[in-house]
Parts: structure tokens; sequence; C-alpha cells
């Protein structure tokens, strides 16, 4: 509970008080004046600032004078100064940010992905580390013939193979498939997603959960549909990636695979 009406008589008038100036660092919790919106700050930039709430529920607000409460006080939220040993230090996957990169010459080993999409967000959030390393991402269209596939690479020592699967749970077809793979330089991992789609977390996009799907039905038009977006995939998936700019955005079974098949792909042989 704040002391009196913090809005009461027109703080926001030349020469009523200075309103102090705070930075906007991640995880500094304050109230948007006019709305009432409270919540942390996940983003800002040089005009507005993202605030999420409790639930998950994420709102951008321009970076106006005195138009934050914080504690209960009037502020004027600034985009934070970066010290140049804190500018960029790290990538979108978390890691030590390497400046200046060159991208190192491409391995042997490769890592695949079913499609198009999968590749697009490794390469989002892992494609940085993946050029330190040399490590080139190709998709698949799905693994119906991964075997073939598999043999067709040439897997040995030093010329190592990962893949990532969606939908890899017990019982399912992709799991057999998976179980084909005998090589000890190819490494098989997967997430428990029917589609890349759902390893993006639901608050990013500002939904409360993926819908179900009835069985029938494809399931990125099932997606869309009960969603109520009037768009086609292609579209859809663009506004998903969007919304996607670190692996805090992404659900951890996701994340483990991936820096799973990174380790796997650099090991010295």
């Amino acid at each position: 509970m704040y002391e009196g009406d913090v809005l009461a008589g027109n703080w926001r008038r030349p020469g009523k008080g200075k309103i102090p100036k705070v930075p906007a660092e991640p995880d500094l919790v304050v109230e948007d004046a006019d709305s009432g919106f409270c919540g942390a700050v996940v983003a800002c930039d040089k005009e507005a600032v993202t605030l999420e709430d409790r639930f998950g529920k994420r709102r951008l607000f321009p970076l106006a004078p005195a138009a934050f409460l914080l504690d209960g006080k009037p502020v004027t939220l600034v985009r934070p100064t970066a010290t140049p040993s804190a500018a960029l230090r790290r990538s979108a996957s978390g890691s030590i940010a390497v400046e200046g990169l060159r991208a190192r010459v491409a391995r042997q080993s490769r890592i695949y992905v079913e499609g198009v999409h999968d590749a697009a967000l490794v390469e989002k959030i892992w494609g940085h580390d993946l050029r330190v390393e040399g490590v080139v991402v190709e998709y698949l269209e799905g693994v119906d013939d991964l075997p073939a596939i598999v043999e067709e690479f040439g897997p040995e020592p030093g010329r190592r193979l990962g893949v990532l699967v969606d939908h890899l749970v017990p019982g399912s077809k992709e799991s057999r498939i998976a179980a084909a793979i005998t090589s000890p330089d190819v490494l098989v991992v997967g997430h428990p997603f029917i589609d890349i789609w759902q390893a993006v977390k639901p608050s990013v996009l500002r939904i409360p959960a993926w819908p179900d799907v009835p069985r029938g039905v494809p399931w990125k038009e099932g997606v869309i549909a009960a969603l109520g977006w009037r768009m086609e995939p292609a579209q859809a998936w663009r506004r998903i990636l969007g919304a996607v700019s670190t692996y805090t955005d992404l659900e951890p079974e996701l994340l483990g695979r991936v820096e799973e098949l990174i380790d796997f792909v650099t090991e010295a042989p």
C-alpha cells in the first residue's frame, strides 16, 4: 500500500520536484503510472521498456518522463548504460560472446535437424556458438530415411553426426527410427514436442498454452485455428520466431538437447 495518493496534485508538472532517473535494469519491478500494470523489466531499448508481470504477461511502454512508479514514487526509467566490459558479453544462447568473431573453417562433423523451422531456431539462438566451433547445421525434411542418410554421411572418428528429432518419446515412430542408429559416432537426441513450435514458451507469445489439436487435423493448421490467427503457417512461424530473442524464451527440454549435440560433434577424437 502506498502512503496517500501518489498521483494526486499533478506531480508531473514543472517545479513539483525533481523526478529521479532510474536505469531500467533487468528484473527491476516498477508500475506503469497510467495503467497500473506492474512487472519486472525484461528488455529495454532507447525508446521503450518491456515489463513482465507475475503471470508471464508482457507489455511494452514508452520511456516517457515520470511514467513509472518505483516503491510508490514516480521515476523516469532510462536505458541502462553498458560499460565497455559488459557490452555484448553474452550470446543469445547465454555463452560468452567472442568479440570480433571470424567464423572457424567448418568441421567435417555436422548437426542435422528435421526441418527448416528447426534450423532457423537453432541458428537464431546458437548461431554464434556454431560459428565459433565451425559446426554446420543442415535440415532433413523429416527423419523417415534417417538410417540411409547416416550411412551416406559415413560417420567416423573426427567426422561425427548429431541429429535432433521432434517428438522423440517412447513408442513413437521417431523412437523406432532412432533405435536403428548404432554407430558410436552418431548421436540422436530429441525433444518431446510434436513440433519445434512448442519448444517456444507460450508466455513469450502471450498465450496461456499451446492448444491441443485433435487427431487427424494437421498440427500447425490446428494450432493456428485454435489461436485465432488469420495467417498461413509460414507467417505464423515468422511471428513465433520473431518473439524469440534468447535461450530463456525456449523450453529446457530443447536447450539441453542442442547443447548436448554441440558438445558431441566438437569433442576431440
